[in-house]
Order: C-alpha cells, then structure tokens, then sequence
C-alpha cells in the first residue's frame, strides 16, 4: 500500500472522527436547548388536548396529526430560517423578542386566569357565532391549534437559540432542526396518548372477566377529566411561570435588576432553609415567584387591552 493511499485514508479517518465528535456536540446541545424549553413544551402538551374535547373519537387522532404537521411546517419552514437570520443579523435582537414572547404567554395566562373567575362579554359573545358544521369545526379547530402553536413553538425556538448562540451557524441550523423534530414528535406523541385514554380505557372496562383490565379500564375512564382539568391548570401555570421567568431574565441582561434579583435571594434562603430538599425547594420558590411575576405582568396587560377596548367601542 502506497504511502499516499495510507496518509488519504489516515485524513479520512480523522475527519469521521471529527464528524462524529460533530455529531455528538449536536446532539448534546440540542438535548440542552430542548430541555431549557422544557416549560413551554409542559404548555404546549397542556393546551393542545383542549382542542379535541368534545370531537367524535376516530376523528381525533386525525386531528392531532395535522396540528402536529402545521406545527413542523411553523417549525421548519418559518421559524426555522428567521431564527437563523436573527443569529447571523442581528443577535442583540434575541433578548428584546424573547421577552415579548415572554409577555405573550404572561398575558394568555392572566387572561385564562381572568376568564375564569371574572367571565366578561367578549367571550360570551364569541361563543355565540362559534360553526356549526362538523367539518367546519374541525377546520376551525385546526386552525386555531396551529396559530397558537406557532407563538409556543417562536419562543420554544428563541429559547433553543438563545442555548446555542456561540456556536457556528451551520450547527445551530443543524440544532434547530433536531429540536423540532424532538420536541413536535414528544409533545404530540404524548397528546395523542392524552386524547385516546378515555378510549383505551373504556375497551379495558368492557372486560367481562372482572380482572385487571377491567378495573385499569374502570380507573381511566373515570380519571380522565380530572386529568383534562388538571392539564389546564399545568398549562396556564407554565406559561405564568416561563413567561415570567423569560421576562425577568431578559431584564437582568439588559441590566435591570428588579425583580430578578430578589426573587434569586428568596429562591437562595429557600433552599438553604430545605436542608436535604435545598434544591428542589430554593427551585420551587424561584419559579412560583417568577409565575406570580408573570400575573402581575400579564394582568397588567390584559387590564391595559380591556380599556383600550372599551376607548375604541
């Protein structure tokens, strides 16, 4: 064997080394980025199952797979390629849109808050010209999943960004992508289970044997709403919680340390106060601290919407 054909395949060698080492950075990276936006992924599998309730069942799974399908498409085809060219032109930009994300997701949870322990007109009146038509409904349903995953699935994307911003572009491009499919195929795969329980768990309770099946079935069916209920719950507190907690970070970058800081001080006496649950207790304290930071902004919105509105009408 020549010496250059040893040398060609030593290069060779070196760069799938290299590429594998790529390959596993990416990898890494993407799994970190995926998990700092693990609050809006909560709030993302919270909300969507809402749109499904009440829907004939073999048209369910119908359903979850197109929103699943608009929101790659939000992913890949918008949001994708304008988080690369905020990277490339204008990285200052990341904080001030982040927090607008933020504020977004305040404001829909003071709104959900406020919906439902002060229901006012607006509302009442949407209800009242809501479709009719089965495929209408559904149309409508559809649509109005995507549109709201397009906002949760910007700040999933601004968040992943915001992970990997010191890195080549190329691989945030490559990063991004693996953080949409992982996400888009964790948070429907899982509303999917959510939204066929009840079915699962009514076949279960047809057994006639009386055994584990039957009272495994008998538990699903009767544990369903509690769990829907719970999920608007989990969800309205995620987007209080990362909402705020996107707000008050992309205050202290831009060099304002209210509330950031004192909320970080409790978080500390919290947990130095938790002994063996520090941790866990000094996190709990930071992020019930940033939810409620969240309402207050959000309510502040949704209060300065309300007047604005009645001012036009």
């Amino acid at each position: 064997m020549s010496v250059g054909l040893i040398a060609l395949l030593d290069d060779i060698a070196a760069m799938a080394k290299l590429a594998a080492a790529s390959i596993d950075d990416v990898g890494a990276a993407a799994a970190k980025a995926s998990a700092k936006a693990a609050g809006v992924v909560i709030d993302d599998a919270a909300v969507t199952p809402r749109y499904v309730t009440g829907l004939t069942p073999d048209r369910e799974l119908p359903i979850v797979y197109r929103i699943a399908l608009g929101s790659l498409r939000n992913k890949l085809l918008f949001l994708l390629p304008a988080a690369l060219l905020l990277s490339a032109l204008a990285p200052w930009a990341l904080t001030p849109l982040l927090m607008l994300g933020g504020a977004y997701l305040c404001f829909e949870g003071a709104e959900k808050l406020i919906e439902k322990w002060l229901p006012h007109e607006a509302h009442a009146a949407e209800a009242l010209v809501q479709p009719t038509d089965p495929a209408q409904v559904e149309q409508s349903t559809i649509k109005g999943a995507i549109r709201t995953d397009f906002i949760l699935s910007a700040e999933i994307m601004a968040i992943a960004l915001s992970t990997v911003a010191d890195t080549p572009l190329w691989e945030q491009g490559l990063i991004l992508v693996v953080v949409s499919l992982l996400i888009t195929v964790a948070v429907y795969g899982v509303v999917a289970l959510i939204v066929k329980l009840d079915d699962i768990g009514l076949h279960l309770s047809r057994d006639k044997t009386g055994g584990a099946a039957h009272s495994i079935g008998t538990f699903l069916v009767n544990a369903m709403p509690p769990l829907l209920a719970g999920l608007t719950v989990v969800g309205t507190a995620a987007m209080l919680w990362v909402g705020g907690g996107i707000v008050v970070h992309g205050l202290e970058e831009l060099g304002l340390p209210f509330p950031g800081h004192p909320i970080a001080h409790l978080a500390e006496q919290a947990g130095a106060m938790g002994g063996g649950l520090g941790s866990v207790l000094g996190w709990l304290t930071g992020a019930a601290l940033a939810a409620v930071s969240g309402l207050v902004l959000g309510g502040v919105i949704v209060l300065g919407l309300s007047g604005i509105a009645k001012l036009r009408r």
